[in-house]
């Protein structure tokens, strides 16, 4: 095998001539996770990987992030079920976002593996947090430089009226322990980051779990934040991910958003998801 890393337009690379069912070289490993470091997202395409092949890809990263919200697969603990049934209307992830980054130590990514398809639709937009960064003005990039920002996840997975798992029809078996989300201490992150891996400086705010810049108010950082939201949507950031049997996308939280598209109403899709652990974000 000789691995091929095809960079797409916006964001991710393609990785091609790897089989992750069977055993990676060290020197093919380490390929793929320079691709990981550089590009924010990577893709695969035709593969047939079984639940214990997917696992151990995932621990050759780093330790597994057994998810406190998601359901788990019923046989293996580490797999995460992102599913969504014939007669839910809504889905998981349907809005742009960044996992785990209202955990202390945010996770470094997640595996996603297709396992059941829609006929169409079901598609998965990335975006460059890297890009973003640098398309910045210089004085911008220096301002926000010095501000840091408060990230929380109860009011995506808590118990209030408000919350937007309790609003949906995605609760119950498929995400649920409001009690662990309300238990959970709002925390506080560099606005940007140097990445861990690349070294490159990415924008960490998102729309799903950011609340306010840290010292503001949630009214002075509206015009901010939406400012900076509009900026990193814009399609020189974006790619469009469609998925097919045998796909697999391992996404960067430290360097990229994603929205999982809501458009195959009346058909069930089936994706399993590890996520890994992370490092501590520095400014």
């Amino acid at each position: 095998m000789t691995v091929e890393i095809h960079p797409l337009c916006g964001v991710g690379a393609e990785i091609r001539g790897v089989d992750l069912a069977g055993e990676l070289t060290n020197s093919d490993f380490a390929a793929i996770r320079g691709a990981f470091a550089d590009h924010g997202v990577i893709f695969f395409r035709d593969q047939a990987i079984n639940e214990a092949q997917h696992i151990a890809f995932a621990r050759r990263w780093a330790p597994i992030n057994i998810n406190r919200f998601f359901g788990a697969h019923p046989d293996y603990p580490e797999i995460a079920m992102v599913s969504k049934d014939v007669e839910q209307k809504d889905n998981i992830g349907g809005s742009w976002h960044t996992d785990h980054s209202y955990d202390q130590i945010p996770a470094m990514g997640s595996i996603l593996v297709a396992r059941e398809l829609p006929p169409k639709g079901g598609d998965t937009m990335f975006a460059s947090m890297y890009g973003a960064y640098d398309a910045l003005s210089e004085g911008m990039q220096r301002m926000l430089g010095t501000l840091k920002a408060v990230h929380s996840a109860r009011h995506v997975f808590g118990g209030g009226a408000d919350a937007v798992v309790a609003k949906s029809d995605v609760g119950g078996k498929q995400i649920g322990n409001t009690a662990a989300a309300d238990a959970l201490t709002d925390v506080v992150h560099p606005v940007v980051i140097t990445h861990p891996l690349s070294g490159k400086k990415a924008l960490y705010v998102n729309p799903g779990f950011t609340l306010r810049f840290d010292g503001w108010t949630k009214e002075e950082s509206k015009p901010l934040l939406d400012q900076l939201y509009a900026h990193c949507m814009q399609n020189a950031f974006v790619h469009e991910f469609e998925w097919r049997p045998g796909s697999i996308a391992f996404w960067d939280n430290r360097a990229t958003w994603h929205f999982a598209k809501n458009d195959y109403h009346g058909h069930r899709r089936v994706m399993h998801r590890i996520t890994v652990e992370g490092e501590p974000l520095n400014a």
